[in-house]
């Protein structure tokens, strides 16, 4: 999807763009899921505010994603934003209380020294530019995880994803107003296929979340550095630089310990409520 939103950019194709056709396809996706699942009647919500506050978060972090991929290497803002887990972390200690020790924090530091080591502040490493929009695209990823969490306490996920991909469609169609151009049939492809794969995205995810542990998947998710590099060098012959080789694998292992032990912990926590129940 971000090979697709990148090369759509080479076209002329304006961010709103690819954010208006990829959330096409995600409520295509979204509605199939519901009707396969649940039904029609499982999208009744009260929580109308905060499906909106999801949706204006969301589309802002999206944007930023997408603006990032355009304005660094694939591979080098693919890197950056494995920090998400990161930010999720300090922002589930702030906001939601969760407990966090000395392994998750010694990850947090670990991580945001990977970060040092791709950027290079002032050593002409990646871009500054486009590594502060790959970062606060990364922090407002994690505000997203956040805001689901909460929304999960009462929404199905099939609720949120369906809410969240329709409702984006009304300010992103206002917006299409002064941003929408005109395309060739080969742009078009383009804009389908990144909505097919965004969308098929969302639905893969959370089939994967369902048939297994999050502690199982989410690792899953750094596989992507290597499709970034090898859709980098295919479509825009770009070459990782050694900064990324360095600083990547340290921001990796640091998701990994906070992905372990948050599975440890939950692992834990359900071995000590079946000891008190069997007592």
């Amino acid at each position: 999807m971000f090979a697709l939103v990148k090369l759509a950019s080479t076209r002329g194709v304006h961010v709103v763009e690819s954010l208006f056709y990829r959330q096409i396809g995600s409520a295509v996706c979204a509605t199939g899921l519901v009707l396969a699942g649940p039904g029609l009647a499982s999208l009744r919500s009260r929580r109308v505010g905060a499906h909106v506050g999801r949706m204006a978060l969301g589309v802002v972090a999206m944007g930023l994603n997408f603006l990032a991929m355009i304005l660094l290497p694939l591979a080098d803002a693919t890197a950056i934003g494995f920090t998400v887990p990161i930010f999720a972390t300090i922002l589930a200690a702030l906001s939601l209380g969760e407990p966090t020790g000395r392994w998750r924090w010694g990850a947090v530091a670990v991580g945001f020294l990977g970060v040092l080591l791709i950027v290079q502040p002032g050593g002409g490493g990646v871009p500054l530019g486009g590594a502060t929009v790959a970062l606060v695209a990364a922090l407002l990823t994690a505000s997203v995880t956040v805001v689901i969490r909460r929304l999960g306490a009462t929404e199905r996920a099939s609720t949120t994803v369906f809410w969240f991909a329709s409702s984006s469609l009304v300010p992103l169609g206002l917006l299409m107003i002064l941003f929408g151009r005109a395309h060739d049939p080969a742009t078009f492809a383009i804009l389908s296929g990144m909505a097919l794969a965004g969308g098929l995205a969302q639905l893969t995810l959370t089939a994967s979340l369902r048939l297994a542990p999050v502690a199982v998947v989410m690792p899953m998710d750094y596989t992507s550095l290597l499709w970034a590099t090898l859709l980098g060098a295919l479509l825009f012959a770009e070459v990782p630089s050694a900064s990324v080789w360095i600083g990547a694998p340290v921001i990796i292992v640091s998701g990994l310990v906070i992905v372990w032990r948050e599975h440890h912990l939950a692992r834990r926590a359900a071995l000590e409520a079946r000891a008190e129940t069997s007592t």
